[in-house]
């Protein structure tokens, strides 16, 4: 081994994007008041997921005339919800720079074959973002696996005839959302908060139900996607009576996170959490001689999914082939030491480091996290 090993170690090594670390403190007895063994369906039922969509609202600070859904499929299925269901009346803007940006694009253009006009960047980088009033728009607040978000919503006319739809699973809870500009917003319960995966959260502006309600599709919709009969929206999914059936074990994980959000502060102090987190990187990337981050601007900087290339140039001179077997080898060296868990880039991405850096990871194990990384480069340099 080269080096002396740091002194410290993070404390919980749980650096994933997705399923995301718990948040402090997390035992399985948070779970001791699920409604096991009943119905979602049941008056107790209804009021425990009812409960999920007002303690969202009021963290997130979402207008009471938009509409929250729990919907199957995590943020994915929200996602696909609202394009299957919304999606043809107009043209359509889709922006992407990251892998989940990709899906969209492939869902607009082969699966609906919609007139779509793409908008692309490389990983790190932002497509030009603009679009007019009379189109409609697809794009990631966040990008997950390439860890660059978009500054502002600016560019969004305040006044469109076309809807917007957002997928902000990796930036609800840890970035301020200006929903005036989001007519759906998307996002699941397994990232910044830390639950349980595999139930997504669909937020509709008036515009929104507007077009669901004036709009059929000419493709078929499966039930799972349906939220709207007669002409009508189905109100029920809107308080608490679920589409099919959800894991009320994961409601009561979902609901102890919003509590603990609550007492922490809200929304401000969840973004100060990441924004700490963020701080940590930012000031340990700034004295590195092999790391950067693969955003290009500082604005457009995830303060989630924290997102690092090596820029050492022994690596940046190797072949593709070897500077992924490097990437890995550097993640498997932490793995090993125990240090840190689900560190690499998502598969599609440059080689290099992916660090989860939303609210429920402490900034103190950022910080013990650091030193290790540099212990780590230099083993598999060595």
């Amino acid at each position: 081994m080269t080096g002396n090993m740091p002194a410290v170690r993070p404390a919980r090594p749980f650096f994933s994007s997705g399923p995301c670390a718990k948040r402090p403190g997390w035992t399985p007895e948070a779970l001791s008041g699920a409604l096991l063994g009943r119905s979602h369906r049941s008056k107790p039922g209804k009021a425990k997921l009812k409960e999920a969509i007002d303690r969202t609202r009021a963290i997130l600070g979402i207008p009471t005339d938009y509409r929250i859904g729990i919907v199957p499929a995590s943020d994915t299925g929200a996602v696909e919800m609202a394009m299957w269901s919304l999606l043809g009346p107009m043209e359509v803007d889709i922006f992407a720079w990251e892998s989940f940006g990709e899906d969209w694009v492939t869902d607009t253009v082969k699966q609906l074959k919609l007139k779509a006009d793409v908008h692309k960047a490389d990983y790190g980088k932002l497509p030009e973002l603009k679009t007019a009033k009379n189109r409609d728009v697809v794009f990631l607040w966040n990008g997950t696996t390439s860890g660059v978000r978009v500054p502002d919503a600016n560019w969004i006319p305040a006044d469109r005839d076309g809807i917007t739809i957002c997928d902000a699973t990796s930036a609800a809870f840890a970035m301020d959302l200006p929903w005036d500009k989001l007519d759906v917003t998307t996002f699941s319960w397994q990232k910044v908060l830390g639950g349980e995966a595999a139930h997504g959260m669909i937020v509709l502006s008036p515009n929104a139900v507007t077009r669901l309600e004036n709009y059929t599709p000419h493709w078929p919709l499966p039930k799972i996607f349906r939220m709207t009969k007669g002409g009508k929206i189905v109100e029920g999914i809107f308080e608490g009576e679920t589409i099919n059936t959800p894991s009320m074990l994961a409601l009561e994980d979902y609901l102890d996170t919003l509590k603990w959000a609550e007492g922490l502060g809200g929304l401000k102090a969840l973004i100060a959490r990441s924004e700490a987190n963020l701080g940590a990187i930012e000031k340990w990337v700034a004295k590195s001689s092999w790391a950067a981050f693969l955003a290009e601007e500082k604005a457009t900087r995830s303060n989630t999914s924290v997102c690092l290339k090596i820029v050492d140039p022994w690596f940046t001179a190797l072949d593709d082939a070897n500077r992924q077997e490097i990437a890995k080898k550097l993640v498997s060296v932490l793995e090993k030491e125990g240090v840190a868990l689900d560190l690499g880039a998502y598969r599609s991405a440059p080689p290099g480091l992916r660090i989860w850096c939303g609210a429920t990871v402490d900034t103190s194990d950022i910080e013990a996290l650091t030193p290790w990384l540099d212990w780590a480069w230099a083993q598999v340099k060595a």
